[in-house]
């Protein structure tokens, strides 16, 4: 009983790891992200403007300016814990309530 509890929980916990976030991850999700708000971005200006060069040099600047800003806003938001959980989550706490007492009732 006690190995099917442990199993039990280890497979919760492998479900529910809290994983830290690479510096290459943030900066592939920066590119990734630029790419289609800079899409965006000509579009808008192309119907706006009516000229694609002018277009293309708004998107150009906005493409080096918020690139950098992005990838600083990502990293410092893995120093806000607000919206992080512990490993001992309230879904862990809740699970070993209900197996334990599930046990108990039997």
């Amino acid at each position: 009983m006690r190995k099917k509890i442990k199993n039990i929980f280890q497979q919760f916990n492998e479900k529910n790891m809290l994983y830290t976030v690479s510096r290459k991850r943030s900066l592939i999700k920066s590119i990734t992200w630029r790419v289609l708000a800079s899409l965006d971005t000509f579009v808008i200006a192309w119907l706006v403007t009516g000229k694609p060069s002018w277009a293309g040099t708004i998107a150009m600047f906005e493409v080096l300016t918020k690139t950098f800003l992005y990838y600083f806003h990502e990293r410092g938001w893995n120093y806000i814990l607000w919206g992080k959980r512990k490993s001992g989550s309230k879904k862990l706490k809740n699970l070993k309530k209900y197996i334990f007492n599930k046990n108990k009732r039997k």
